[in-house]
């Protein structure tokens, strides 16, 4: 039940044109089902926070909807290739700056009543899975764009998306198969747990008093997600150049 919990809450972070409020509102049914279920002690462990978030983000992206490139070009008014990327890559930045916008309003209101700072560390892990799951659905919508859609199972597009997630790459065909289990061996659950330490640190600026942690957040949030759209973009033009010739 947690996990069906958890995964709803963050898919619906992940559309577009939700609003603030109900943004806000999300993130703090996320940290309502984190306290819930995992307390507040282990989030203000360094090891222990980033290990759920990993978890978190293990469970939650078998059920990231990806849109096909049909869905894509036609709720795009007929756009393709480069254009379309563009505009994902734009329209994903916009979602995580909201995110980001969203958990720094939380956090402002949180500053005003100081037993509620306890809750701080679990906002910024429900923001960290957020992002990081808006940011895996543009993966898999760019690879739809390239011509290359993530094939298999719902676990094993997960396991693809993680991995190119970590690695800031295009994922590799051969990889996708077997579960998400199988694919987070020790080398990649380190990758996927460094990537999130460092994300997660950036984070901290949403926890800013008042409204200085929504700006912040939120711009920070849209470079991110620009820039590793760019590097998921360029990844998959060069395979295709060398496919095509």
């Amino acid at each position: 039940m947690a996990e069906a919990e958890l995964s709803s809450a963050v898919a619906a972070l992940t559309e577009e044109g939700v609003e603030q409020k109900e943004r806000r509102r999300l993130l703090g049914r996320l940290v309502r089902i984190e306290i819930r279920d995992r307390g507040v002690k282990d989030l203000f462990r360094p090891k222990k926070a980033i290990g759920w978030i990993a978890d978190s983000v293990t469970s939650v992206a078998p059920h990231i909807a990806i849109r096909d490139l049909d869905t894509l070009t036609e709720h795009h008014g007929g756009l393709e290739g480069d254009a379309l990327a563009e505009r994902l890559i734009r329209n994903a930045a916009r979602v995580t700056a909201g995110i980001g916008a969203a958990g720094g309003g939380v956090a402002a209101v949180e500053w005003a009543v100081t037993p509620s700072l306890l809750s701080a560390p679990v906002l910024l892990a429900a923001e960290t899975v957020a992002v990081v799951a808006v940011e895996m659905k543009l993966i898999g919508e760019l690879h739809a764009v390239y011509g290359r859609p993530v094939e298999g199972t719902g676990t094993q597009r997960a396991a693809a998306l993680i991995q190119a997630w970590a690695e800031r790459r295009g994922i590799n065909p051969l990889r996708v198969g077997g579960s998400v289990a199988a694919a987070m061996g020790t080398a990649m659950r380190k990758e996927l747990r460094d990537r999130l330490l460092r994300r997660f640190g950036r984070n901290l600026s949403t926890l800013g008093p008042f409204l200085t942690g929504a700006a912040v957040g939120g711009f920070l949030n849209r470079r991110a997600t620009m820039s590793l759209g760019a590097e998921i973009r360029k990844d998959l033009q060069v395979d295709r150049k060398v496919i095509e010739g």
